[in-house]
């Protein structure tokens, strides 16, 4: 579906827009476009790429006119762009709201002008249940993009979707890099709380879900890729064991907006959820506006149902932990030497 295509990738210099970017490269599609702001990191990555299938375009998703000259001709978006930090979109919420939210709207009504085929937005697990302004913000973007289809319809020229991930291991900012840089400075690992439980995936993991919603994806649908879960105590163990380090876990406390555990599906949407094996498909929510109906018919389902967590999701050990480490390339360079690019 791919071949002689044009690809968007907004946000395309951050860890999510280089793991596609590199899946794609070695495809026939005609071209990928890279939409960010930071022209340093497009200035990096044209000098390490030097390939003529990837074109550069400055820009950002606030600004509606820049979105629109990255959009003619394009056929798949992927939408990554985002504020993602939850400390900086705490004492900057206005700012997550601006990006995360008004920005993704530029990019899905530039989509639509455009007749763009198919678009994938990105979202967090934070945006289940949120309890912090960047969890909000991706919890009213999903909401955006959700509307935004349903009001397409099935039979529209564009079709959008959410794929919504848990922790991206060794993506840019998270806990990982910070472990490994600390006990490269002979220091404690840090963890703010060690029952706390993530959700474990490889940035492969998170770029075979952008690709199956792509193939598969319907108007409004959310897809969600299972995945197993690990305390934060057990990570930094492991890391410390691959590492043959003397560091140990050092408790600091939780840090504000932190979860204990971060929900991927909710009670409410594991109800109406299909099971596709190793993803669940989440439809959009079809209900008109006729809300008398709700008072005398609700959904009993929900009220049994639980939601799908960090905490009830397969639990990885010390050993296993370590095993799924060892995929990402960073740990296999300084643990076994692995040349890498």
């Amino acid at each position: 579906m791919f071949s002689n295509k044009t690809l968007l990738i907004t946000g395309g210099t951050g860890s999510f827009g280089n793991a596609v970017l590199d899946r794609f490269l070695d495809t026939n599609i005609k071209e990928i476009r890279i939409f960010s702001r930071d022209e340093k990191k497009q200035d990096d990555m044209r000098h390490k790429l030097n390939n003529p299938k990837v074109k550069f375009y400055i820009g950002d998703v606030r600004n509606k006119r820049s979105v629109d000259n990255a959009m003619r001709g394009v056929d798949f978006i992927f939408h990554a762009a985002a504020l993602k930090q939850v400390p900086s979109c705490e004492f900057f919420p206005i700012e997550a709201v601006n990006t995360n939210v008004l920005g993704t709207a530029n990019v899905l009504d530039s989509a639509v002008e455009h007749e763009v085929k198919r678009m994938i937005v990105l979202s967090t697990d934070k945006a289940a249940y949120p309890i912090n302004a960047m969890g909000i913000s991706k919890a009213m973007m999903e909401k955006v993009a959700i509307a935004k289809a349903r009001s397409l319809g099935d039979d529209s020229k564009t079709t959008i979707c959410c794929t919504r991930y848990g922790n991206v291991m060794a993506s840019r900012g998270s806990v990982i890099p910070l472990f490994v840089d600390q006990l490269a400075a002979g220091k404690d690992l840090t963890v703010t709380d060690p029952n706390m439980t993530r959700f474990m995936m490889t940035l492969e993991d998170a770029v075979d879900l952008v690709i199956y919603a792509f193939q598969h994806g319907h108007n409004g649908d959310l897809f969600v890729q299972k995945a197993p879960a690990a305390t934060i105590e057990t990570l930094g163990n492991a890391i410390i064991s691959l590492y043959k380090s003397k560091s140990q876990v050092r408790v600091i406390g939780t840090r504000h907006g932190e979860k204990l555990y971060e929900t991927l599906v909710t009670r409410e949407e594991m109800a109406k959820s299909i099971d596709m094996g190793n993803y669940f498909r989440v439809p959009a929510d079809n209900r008109d506006l006729n809300y008398d109906k709700y008072f005398v018919e609700g959904q009993q389902e929900v009220s049994v149902i639980d939601d799908y967590h960090s905490h009830n999701t397969h639990r990885l050990d010390l050993e296993g932990m370590k095993k799924l480490l060892l995929k990402l390339p960073m740990i296999r360079r300084d643990v076994l030497g692995e040349v890498t690019n």
